[in-house]
């Protein structure tokens, strides 16, 4: 008697052969670099996004993400195997989806699945029979099978019959030239062995390694727990900053000699509060979704407490600061802020503490400039609309006529910190940048 043959086997073969054309939604720092990666290895890609101006500045080789080059966008437009539109009705050409939109939190710390959801229904308007649909946003376990599924099913489609769905989280990390799109391993979850074998296989063509699991609920728990280590960590170390504080010990001295055993200790740093779309958001995502199973997550939220109040602790330094140093409060004095992204060396403002630090300085009645080199202009920002175009200071402009203090929130490599000392005012550094390059420490306090 002749086997039947799998219903995915006519989707496999266009997967494995790349002549399968791939759907990415959502244009941004996953999005992006994905799309294009997919495309230089052979895939025909169409990138959706609502925000028309993106697409309107990929057609025109324009890129807003450093992970991804002019000259990539070039390669892939030339080969003719990119389209970016913001129109959607094109998902009915596509045999792979790609889910790459953001899951942020409410205003109560709760998932915010908004985006997710609007995105399935679109896909369901107008996806063929035989797509596979594999969701990259960071999400609660469970998302995927009880969210994400049901939506697709909504117009008659039948899953595992003629569509399948996947779980494999993002892990890029912005500024990192170590490791890009296809050289991070890639988690592969799902709840059918056709949807895991496709989802493997598609991946295994654009990436160099793939980590299959057994499913889509742990595919999604590995993305909450990688994100929940560093944010416990990273809670962990601010706490010993305020306390050794306290004691008159340096922290980043603590850490660096703690660091040289061999084994049994990973360091992680302190700062001015976490930023970025995952650390700060992703923690929550698992203690929601625990109060379902009649469990508290005391370690994830207690984190995220200390976390969170990091901010007012390094305002509490610039206030005795500014005290001892200049007689002055925080109402009447000119503050430079030296960083406003979230992290060193990238333009990414997403949850940036840097941020929070502004915002409380002006509601203190301080005046407030920031200097970033890679942050011209701040963008639109959900929750601080009032900052929207505030520009960059540049360095030839900044004396010790117009501050009484400097506040170095984000690290970048391109501010010329000696330029800082030489200026002879107080500096509270909250990254340890002074230090770290061998510079005079003379009026400069550590946060």
């Amino acid at each position: 008697m002749k086997s039947e043959t799998p219903k995915h086997s006519g989707l496999l073969d266009r997967i494995l052969d790349k002549s399968a054309r791939v759907g990415v939604i959502g244009l941004g720092y996953v999005g992006l670099p994905l799309a294009v990666t997919t495309a230089i290895r052979g895939y025909a890609v169409s990138g959706f996004d609502i925000d028309e101006s993106k697409p309107h500045k990929l057609n025109a080789g324009e890129s807003y993400i450093a992970a991804v080059s002019h000259d990539m966008l070039k390669s892939v437009r030339d080969n003719g195997n990119v389209t970016w539109t913001p129109d959607f009705s094109g998902l009915s050409e596509c045999d792979v989806i790609v889910i790459c939109v953001p899951t942020p939190l409410t205003k109560h710390r709760e998932p915010d699945l908004t985006y997710v959801e609007q995105t399935a229904r679109t896909i369901a308007e107008h996806m063929r029979d035989g797509t596979l649909v594999v969701l990259e946003s960071t999400t609660f376990p469970g998302t995927t099978e009880e969210v994400l599924t049901p939506i697709l099913a909504s117009r008659g489609h039948n899953p595992d019959s003629d569509f399948w769905v996947a779980f494999s989280p993002e892990r890029e990390d912005p500024g990192n030239e170590t490791y890009r799109t296809h050289s991070i391993p890639k988690i592969v979850g799902a709840d059918s062995e056709a949807s895991r074998t496709l989802a493997a296989a598609f991946y295994g063509n654009v990436v160099d390694k793939v980590v299959p699991v057994s499913s889509a609920k742990t595919a999604e728990a590995v993305k909450i727990t990688e994100n929940i280590f560093r944010s416990v960590n990273i809670a962990l170390v601010n706490e010993l900053k305020v306390i050794y504080d306290a004691m008159g010990i340096d922290v980043w001295d603590v850490i660096e000699g703690a660091a040289t055993k061999p084994f049994g200790f990973m360091p992680f740093y302190p700062g001015p509060g976490l930023g970025g779309h995952c650390i700060p958001i992703d923690p929550f995502y698992l203690t929601w979704k625990a109060r379902e199973f009649g469990h508290a997550t005391r370690f994830i939220e207690l984190a995220g407490e200390i976390n969170v109040t990091m901010p007012n602790f390094v305002i509490s330094k610039l206030r005795e600061v500014l005290d001892l140093h200049c007689g002055k409060g925080l109402s009447t004095s000119r503050i430079l802020l030296v960083g406003i992204s979230y992290k060193k060396n990238v333009p990414d403002m997403r949850e940036s503490p840097s941020v929070t630090l502004m915002d409380i300085l002006l509601k203190s009645g301080a005046q407030v400039d920031f200097l970033d080199p890679h942050v011209a202009q701040i963008p639109r920002m959900r929750e601080f609309p009032h900052l929207l175009d505030r520009t960059s200071v540049r360095m030839e402009d900044v004396s010790s006529d117009t501050y009484d203090a400097v506040l170095i929130s984000t690290d970048h490599d391109a501010i010329d910190y000696g330029q800082l000392v030489a200026l002879d005012i107080p500096i509270v550094d909250t990254r340890n940048a002074v230090a770290s390059r061998g510079l005079a420490m003379k009026r400069v306090t550590k946060a």
